[in-house]
């Protein structure tokens, strides 16, 4: 896990909220570039930056590119940031 890239593709809120709008389940690019006053090409930069940082994955049918979240980058990173809660027990 590269967590460089990860940080730093959450650390956008236009890419969070793709995150997000991705939570309720595949969507095409066009789809996600249509929620946003942004051109076609920054929605797509935006796409890539979380792709390479293994948030997301793209799958294509027929003219059409589609996204979802790769759930498992977000499991690890739960599981990363869990060893920080430390021990309830420790005084």
């Amino acid at each position: 896990m590269a967590f460089p890239e990860i940080f730093k593709a959450l650390s956008d809120p236009v890419r969070r909220d793709i995150l997000v709008m991705l939570k309720k389940g595949k969507m095409s690019a066009g789809e996600i570039a249509g929620c946003f006053n942004l051109t076609n090409a920054t929605v797509s930069y935006h796409l890539n930056q979380l792709k390479k940082a293994d948030l997301i994955v793209e799958s294509k049918y027929k003219n059409f590119v589609y996204y979802e979240i790769n759930l498992s980058v977000f499991e690890d990173i739960i599981v990363w940031f869990s060893q920080f809660g430390g021990d309830k027990n420790e005084k």
